[in-house]
């Protein structure tokens, strides 16, 4: 059994193919590429956490029948545009605003929405997201796993962790901890200038201080 992470799939909601661009004519055909890509990465004993905004729009029966159509036992993190026919919907093994599971020995904080700090963010917690579509700026340990910003197919973890390395410049992969290896190293790079400014500001101070003592009074 696999585990894989998704969000916003927005299934019949006409804004993604305008606000987010997605690539398709029509929503029917957006549609049933995202169902196709999800069959092609799961299976029927996987497990999908979708973290939120499944679908806007469709009636409770068509609903019903995408979620019917996509393999795997699926969670819903509920998200701003999940209604009462998605919630309702059968076909969830459950249904939450919020949770916290442990995958490969890592864990996680599952929300529709990006945290700021969140459960054991300092002893290496990763928060798995959605909302964002690939917009938000991304901090250590943070990961936006919508469709936007992953592909149209559910990820594992492992594919959620490296899916920043090769961008902005050079990132690398997370260490033990879930932190990016590039990201650790930037801050310590900019703690160390910060005390180097320091001890230069500290050393003109003093050299000041001491050519004052020696001027003589008037």
């Amino acid at each position: 059994m696999t585990i894989f992470f998704t969000s916003d799939t927005h299934f019949g909601d006409p804004r993604v193919l305008r606000i987010d661009r997605r690539p398709f004519p029509d929503m029917p055909g957006h549609d049933a590429a995202l169902v196709e890509a999800w069959n092609a990465r799961v299976g029927p004993d996987d497990t999908v956490w979708h973290l939120g905004d499944f679908s806007l729009g469709p009636p409770p029966e068509r609903i019903a029948a995408l979620l019917a159509a996509l393999n795997g036992h699926k969670h819903l993190i509920v998200g701003n545009n999940d209604g009462p026919a998605t919630l309702a919907a059968p076909g969830w093994a459950s249904v939450a605003h919020y949770a916290e599971t442990e995958v490969e020995g890592r864990r996680l904080i599952l929300c529709h929405y990006a945290f700021r700090t969140w459960n054991g963010l300092g002893r290496g917690a990763i928060n798995l997201h959605g909302h964002s579509h690939g917009r938000l700026k991304p901090i250590p340990r943070q990961y936006d796993v919508g469709v936007d910003a992953q592909g149209l197919h559910p990820v594992t973890l492992d594919q959620i962790l490296v899916s920043r390395r090769g961008r902005g410049g050079g990132r690398t992969a997370p260490d033990e901890t879930g932190q990016d290896v590039g990201d650790a190293a930037s801050d310590q790079g900019k703690r160390a200038t910060v005390e180097t400014e320091s001890a230069q500001t500290f050393g003109k101070s003093a050299v000041t201080s001491r050519r004052k003592s020696a001027e003589p009074s008037a």
